[in-house]
């Protein structure tokens, strides 16, 4: 049979290209129209003389219709497998039942399948076998197709809102001499021809910072960082991240940008920023809330806490939550864990939770009016943070002893804290302007955009662990 299979195949039209233009043909009309068309036979059947198909291809499905008296090899036809690939020729007709289909009046075998395919309309229903072989899943889940197709859309319409504000998108490394960035721990790797240990990027901000510095004066890029950490329904190890900086801006300007960069997508995927979460209404129009995290905490935690509050009380509030702490926590880390244990998965939004203590800042510049805080905010939609951004830290004086700091923490067994990045410095101190940054996670996006649980629902490959034989 693998000989017989040609080396290509020449289709002239897609089912969604036939339903556009032949929708409108009247129950029972033929055409004098002869096309080609390839995909899958999702399913047939056999009445007598006459053999049904549904073909899918990239554009959705089409019946075909194929009489025995024309058909060639119709019984070869009517013994074709469920996932098998093939190509078909024939005229275009809708059925007395207003089918839209083609005639199959010439057909090749273009690639057998040699599995069982699955028989279904409703697609795979263990979610394990969904992730492991998307490439069946893609094909017998409608919804699991139409999610990644929203996601395209969503990076697509992300390049262009940004470029069309005077963005620039560039790359910056994958590999990265020292981790930096963000709080997290690396993926190691090794060099050979160097010698040199590398780490898999967490983020790129710091690269992008450097492109600041250089005068462009705003970019972004899109990739994968990588983090060594657990899996769950809203991580995973690999997953994709925008991140930009403005120069000239603040964390201000940044909030106004996220509500309507979300505002525009909301708009063009569903034509409404009214939509639905989970099956909870959820409202995505800008303007979106603005409050500080102390505030939230006092409306969800029922405790009025601050900067100000002695280290003893944080301490106790934090065994009344049962949140396990560290000697090393001060209060800003303490404010910080009780807001993630009590009040952010209550969220539901969205809403900016704005100053951020200092101490878990490291890469955010002082808050202009409240000493120990910072311009940092989180946006939480649906209970979960959707993206990280401040006013940037411009002063590379401040930023050396914050990363030193840093670094006395991961000394002391901090695997996720910062090291001293000496070439991020010399670039400060050639001078960063005033600049807002941002970033959003992808993935987390678009499972809102598309209404999903999971991350494993919108990464087409997601981490998992070894199959088990």
């Amino acid at each position: 049979m693998a000989d017989e299979v040609p080396y290509t195949y020449a289709p002239t039209t897609t089912s969604a290209e036939l339903r556009d233009r032949f929708g409108d043909l009247a129950d029972g009309a033929e055409t004098d129209e002869r096309v080609s068309i390839a995909g899958r036979l999702m399913l047939r059947r056999v009445q007598g003389k006459l053999a049904f198909g549904t073909l899918q291809d990239t554009g959705g499905r089409m019946q075909l219709f194929a009489p025995a008296k024309e058909t060639p090899r119709f019984e070869e036809f009517c013994d074709l497998n469920l996932g098998d690939w093939i190509g078909v020729s024939g005229g275009v007709m809708k059925t007395r039942k207003g089918e839209l289909s083609v005639r199959v009046q010439e057909w090749t075998m273009l690639a057998p399948t040699h599995r069982p395919f699955p028989d279904k309309w409703h697609g795979i229903t263990d979610p394990d076998t969904r992730f492991r072989q998307r490439y069946v899943d893609l094909w017998v889940t409608p919804e699991s197709r139409e999610v990644f197709i929203l996601r395209s859309r969503v990076l697509s319409l992300i390049r262009r809102w940004l470029e069309d504000r005077g963005f620039m998108e560039v790359e910056t490394p994958i590999f990265h001499p020292i981790p930096g960035g963000a709080a997290a721990r690396p993926f190691t790797t090794h060099h050979n021809a160097l010698d040199q240990e590398l780490f898999l990027r967490i983020a790129p901000e710091l690269y992008l910072k450097r492109l600041t510095v250089a005068g462009l004066e705003r970019v972004f890029e899109i990739g994968r960082v990588f983090r060594n950490e657990g899996i769950s329904p809203r991580h995973n190890p690999e997953f994709t991240m925008l991140e930009l900086y403005q120069a000239y801006a603040d964390y201000a300007d940044i909030m106004e940008l996220v509500e309507n960069l979300v505002t525009h997508l909301a708009l063009e995927l569903h034509g409404t920023t009214s939509l639905s979460y989970g099956g909870r209404a959820i409202e995505l129009g800008a303007p979106w809330r603005r409050a500080t995290m102390e505030q939230l905490i006092a409306e969800h935690a029922g405790v009025e806490v601050s900067l100000e509050t002695p280290l003893g009380e944080l301490r106790a509030l934090a065994e009344r939550f049962d949140i396990p702490t560290k000697p090393t926590y001060g209060p800003g880390k303490l404010l910080l864990e009780i807001y993630e244990k009590t009040t952010e998965s209550a969220l539901w939004g969205p809403v900016f939770v704005t100053d951020y203590p200092k101490e878990v800042s490291p890469l955010s510049r002082d808050h202009r009016s409240k000493p120990g805080y910072t311009e940092r905010f989180e946006a939480i939609v649906a209970g979960r943070e959707l993206c990280n951004a401040f006013s940037e830290l411009v002063d590379p004086v401040e930023q050396r002893a914050r990363m030193e700091d840093q670094a006395a923490q991961r000394e002391a067994g901090d695997e996720e804290a910062m090291v001293v990045d000496e070439d991020y410095l010399r670039a400060m101190e050639y001078g960063l302007p005033p600049t807002g940054g941002l970033g959003i996670g992808i993935d987390r996006l678009v499972m809102l955009l598309a209404d999903v649980p999971s991350i494993r629902d919108v990464v087409l490959f997601p981490t998992l662990r070894p199959e088990q034989s």
